[in-house]
């Protein structure tokens, strides 16, 4: 079933805003046609977890765990996953996006650990009493997050994943849509990031671009508009500083192309593409062999 774009501008619209369920479901409605169609519609664009799992909660290659810490006064919670194989490796901040620590990020942790990281799925909404299992209600919670809070919650799991006994000391970050902006809020708040990776995320203060220390991987999707309209001027800026930097933007897909819950949105061509350069790029970047 090939949506109208109308549809899928739509629901970008009611998952960042957010728009009101109703409000959204009327407009659905009045452009599917039928309240048939309209479910079928929302069959592909909403979360199918269990389908789209990649790694087994249980895989036996992984040790998993629910993180609980107070660091540097910070108190963090989370999903750390990592190899059962022994060496040093690099730690990877992984960020939601806008609907919290769901298990969907859950299993893109675990693919992250299994790459080969220190693998940490952090719930930002922690300071708001952690994410809610209704993704109305994480979406609503992000306007009340500041983004002092964002920050130094970030800053305090890098340290933490810095800090581990089978660590290089490198970290990396890579994010996802509300993830992705605060990926680029952390490199120009973070001089210890060492990559920090963006997918479809928005660009950070222009003005704070000379504070980044770390290299970026910046992946944007050519259908995601309101995204990629800011690339040429955060482009400038990371040039005019020296920043090392790699932007792309993926041909002919949608915003979240890499989330494969969702039917409609995930592009597997481009999917596999940009993991395969996010895992090599935070190898190099972290030391992880």
């Amino acid at each position: 079933m090939a949506l109208d774009r109308r549809i899928v501008e739509l629901y970008d619209e009611y998952t960042h805003k957010p728009l009101d369920r109703r409000v959204f479901m009327n407009r659905l409605l009045a452009i599917a046609g039928t309240a048939a169609a309209a479910e079928a519609a929302l069959a592909l664009l909403e979360p199918n977890y269990a389908q789209a799992q990649q790694v087994a909660a249980d895989d036996p290659r992984l040790s998993a765990s629910r993180l609980e810490e107070v660091v540097n006064g910070v108190k963090l919670k989370g999903y750390l996953v990592t190899p059962k194989a022994a060496g040093r490796r690099g730690g990877v901040l992984v960020i939601h996006e806008n609907r919290g620590l769901n298990p969907h990020i859950e299993d893109v942790t675990r693919r992250m650990a299994l790459a080969g990281f220190t693998a940490l799925g952090l719930d930002f909404l922690e300071p708001l009493g952690g994410t809610p299992s209704d993704p109305d209600a994480a979406r609503a919670l992000f306007p009340q997050l500041s983004g002092e809070q964002v920050v130094a919650q970030g800053r305090a799991a890098l340290a933490f994943l810095a800090a581990r006994p089978d660590a290089t000391g490198k970290t990396g970050a890579v994010g996802f849509c509300w993830g992705g902006g605060a990926v680029n809020d952390l490199a120009v708040s973070a001089p210890e990031l060492a990559a920090g990776v963006v997918f479809y995320g928005r660009s950070p203060d222009l003005a704070k671009v000379p504070q980044i220390k770390a290299r970026l991987l910046i992946q944007q999707a050519s259908r995601d508009t309101r995204l990629v309209q800011q690339v040429p001027d955060y482009e400038k800026a990371l040039k005019a500083a020296n920043i090392r930097h790699e932007i792309i933007i993926y041909p002919d897909v949608d915003h979240a192309f890499l989330n494969d819950t969702s039917a409609e949105r995930y592009n597997a061509a481009a999917a596999k593409q940009a993991w395969e350069r996010t895992v090599a790029f935070l190898a190099t970047e972290t030391g992880t062999a």
